[in-house]
């Protein structure tokens, strides 16, 4: 019983998304390319356009296609526009 108990309150942390997260949505035209730095780790992220990512859970630095380095929390909501970062 509980084993059961502890699983069903176990599940549903697991199948959450980060809530910590930032959200980026791409609202140009075409895909563009996002370096993220983050924990030491250089990724470079590919966001199609009109699609949304969730990244930087733990905080990290972002260079997005016009040069522009961010740091980032995690928790924010950032458009991409005309290759531009806005950060809400």
């Amino acid at each position: 019983m509980m084993a059961r108990f502890a699983a069903v309150l176990l599940v549903p942390l697991l199948a959450a998304p980060a809530v910590d997260a930032a959200s980026v949505t791409n609202t140009d035209v075409a895909a563009v390319v996002l370096v993220i730095t983050e924990g030491g780790q250089r990724v470079e992220v590919v966001v199609d356009a009109g699609a949304s990512e969730n990244l930087c859970s733990s905080g990290c630095f972002m260079t997005t296609p016009d040069g522009d380095r961010i740091g980032l929390d995690g928790g924010e909501t950032i458009d991409i526009v005309k290759g531009s970062a806005v950060v809400k």
